[in-house]
């Protein structure tokens, strides 16, 4: 028989020897943490950078773009001072575009119409001033000529009182009695009548109303522009504009 092999023995390891070990592995595992944490914070900081000089890029470019519309638009005077038609007095104009990085002059236009968020609507009567307002902002709203039955939809459905800076619904007419009954303005008809006819008491009656928001859908389709396909392109419509109107109502 052969011979039975000794049994191999395994080294004892001093008890404070396999703490330090121990002490060690942890103190190497927390270090190489923090340099991973480190890494990213750096990479994600370079994003970051490169993102706002993305923006920064952008926003001058649209900036230089709108002054340059503008100083050729003041170069041919011609086509800012248009002829008021005749047979439309008034406008609805609704903003579809975002106004990120664009000029001041846009900006300020923008909020003498009351366009501060996208698809948002207001009422414009037209004349030489509001025409050259819209030529301004034209890449960034639509607007066109609003039917009595537009109008009136508009109004019924998302007419909002403005008192005190705060948003009142149209429920009842002693609350317009009561706003405007010194113009002989106390029922809905008598300020649907009143916007349609472009009257004298038109810009009273705008600023009494909130700018009307609109719908849109959540999950809609967009073009490689940014634009939504549905909404076409910004610009005036004319007539057409009734057909967006009853979209986004």
């Amino acid at each position: 028989m052969a011979e039975e092999q000794p049994k191999r023995r395994i080294p004892l390891v001093p008890e404070n020897l396999l703490k330090k070990r121990k002490a060690y592995q942890a103190i190497k595992a927390t270090q190489a943490k923090q340099a991973l944490l480190s890494k990213q914070k750096h990479q994600k900081g370079k994003q970051i950078q490169f993102k706002r000089l993305e923006a920064f890029v952008r926003d001058s470019w649209c900036k230089h773009r709108d002054n340059v519309r503008l100083r050729r638009m003041e170069q041919r005077p011609g086509q800012v001072a248009v002829a008021v038609p005749q047979e439309h007095k008034l406008a609805f104009v609704v903003r579809i575009v975002d106004i990120k990085g664009v000029s001041r002059r846009v900006k300020r236009v923008i909020e003498l119409l009351r366009l501060k968020k996208n698809f948002t609507g207001t009422f414009v009567k037209l004349t030489p001033l509001s025409l050259k307002m819209l030529r301004i902002v034209e890449p960034y709203v639509a607007w066109g000529h609003p039917n009595l039955k537009s109008v009136r939809e508009l109004i019924l459905k998302r007419g909002q009182a403005k008192i005190k800076r705060k948003r009142m619904p149209l429920t009842d007419n002693m609350l317009i009695e009561k706003h405007l009954g010194d113009c002989g303005i106390i029922c809905l008809e008598d300020l649907i009548h009143e916007i349609y006819s472009a009257g004298k008491n038109f810009k009273r009656v705008t600023n009494f109303l909130w700018p009307f928001h609109l719908s849109v859908a959540r999950h809609a389709s967009r073009n490689k522009v940014g634009f939504l396909k549905e909404m076409g392109k910004p610009g005036c419509r004319g007539e057409a504009i009734n057909k967006l109107i009853r979209q986004l109502n």
